[in-house]
């Protein structure tokens, strides 16, 4: 067991690793597709459907990952994504042809399936045990400096170096400094489950279709408001400088939130917090009805703030409820349809936006009001027993 002063140099390894991870992957192609589209052949909306097909992928991938985490540990888990992110990456900088770039886009999905913050959460949970929810915070806080973070650093690369440069210089980050913030800082040999030790099977039951399906209408409104927004702002009426400031102002809202929840006292339920955020993008959305165009970037404050308090409890809500017990494998499983549902939700939700702007955010704030549905009786059973008991002894 780590004691409470080592807890930053666990922080900081698994942090950076998710800004490099999340920056070289995730928010790649919002900024060097043009230029990967005219240099092989192929066209950016191909390259982002490759994109699409990646999340597919991370999906498919990330059904193996969770018993891999259990029994390897996160550290070891972690350093395979990183090697797949760092080839992927490699494939992508050689491209000379539409298949070859097509091929690299869709390759860094093994390492979206594989990585990301399943394995780090895991391994925080096997060190902290329940005390885990604010080091998951905090490394949440700093994985979400990715977007803020990647965008402006590989803009300023491909300047510096062309696209190709900027791809080389992310697949050297992973190999010459995640890697080594990952072998030489996280603990070694700390697995959920002994080598020898046999297992209960983690079993579906009404609260885990619950979580999983809130999960996935969190995952559909953060993936579909992300690659949306600036068409959104713009129906609603803003300009598109004014639609670029919505973005800043909800990837600031999903910061400050981060942020908050990581100074919460610790005795604050998580289960309240999640129902908090749900209600935060509908509210938003009726500030933005009734107060017209200068109220519209009320819908990006609070999708902002409500992901960002949905991301951190990705991680937390399935030990506040189930405990650490084969933690690995049941946040994969209770992730696992937010995956493939995140592959649909640009293209669902621009559907939606087709028809009109009212359309979308009355389906988007829909699914806030259901996923707020779903948090009702997923109180964790030791404090549903506890309860029961304080109220007969009263």
């Amino acid at each position: 067991m780590y004691k409470s002063e080592n807890t930053l140099s666990l922080i900081l390894p698994l942090g950076t690793g998710m800004i490099v991870s999340f920056a070289s992957s995730y928010y790649l192609l919002g900024v060097m597709a043009d230029p990967v589209a005219a240099a092989t052949g192929t066209t950016t909306h191909q390259l982002f459907a490759a994109l699409s097909g990646a999340f597919f992928i991370a999906a498919c991938s990330s059904m193996v990952s969770g018993k891999w985490i259990d029994r390897r540990g996160g550290r070891e888990v972690l350093v395979a994504a990183a090697l797949m992110l760092a080839f992927a990456l490699t494939l992508l900088a050689l491209a000379q042809t539409a298949v070859m770039a097509l091929t690299g886009v869709l390759a860094l999905g093994f390492g979206m399936g594989v990585g990301f913050y399943a394995p780090a959460n895991a391994l925080l949970v096997s060190v902290y045990g329940a005390q885990a929810r604010k080091p998951i915070t905090a490394v949440s806080l700093m994985g979400a400096c990715g977007g803020a973070i990647g965008w402006p650093l590989t803009l300023a690369l491909v300047e510096w170096l062309g696209w190709r440069g900027a791809c080389g210089v992310w697949a050297l980050a992973h190999v010459l400094v995640c890697i080594p913030l990952y072998r030489f800082y996280l603990p070694r040999g700390v697995v959920a489950i002994a080598p020898n030790e046999v297992v209960t099977p983690v079993r579906w039951d009404r609260r885990m279709v619950q979580m999983a399906l809130l999960f996935a209408g969190a995952w559909w409104v953060a993936t579909a408001c992300a690659a949306q927004l600036p068409r959104l702002m713009q129906a609603l009426g803003l300009t598109p400088a004014g639609a670029a400031m919505a973005a800043s102002a909800m990837a600031l809202s999903a910061l400050g939130m981060r942020v908050l929840a990581l100074l919460a006292p610790s005795r604050a339920s998580p289960l309240h917090t999640v129902r908090f955020a749900t209600l935060l993008h509908p509210v938003g959305v009726l500030v933005a009805m009734a107060g017209g165009k200068a109220a519209s970037v009320a819908v990006a404050i609070g999708q902002g703030a409500g992901n960002g308090l949905l991301s951190v409890a990705s991680g937390v809500l399935p030990l506040h409820v189930f405990g650490k017990e084969n933690y690995g494998q049941r946040q994969v499983a209770v992730l696992l349809p937010a995956r493939f549902v995140q592959a649909i939700a640009p293209l669902s939700f621009g559907l939606a936006l087709d028809r009109s702007a009212g359309f979308a955010l009355g389906l988007t704030s829909a699914v806030c009001l259901v996923m707020f549905a779903l948090t009702l009786g997923l109180e964790a059973k030791g404090r549903i027993a506890s309860r029961i008991m304080a109220q007969d002894r009263a």
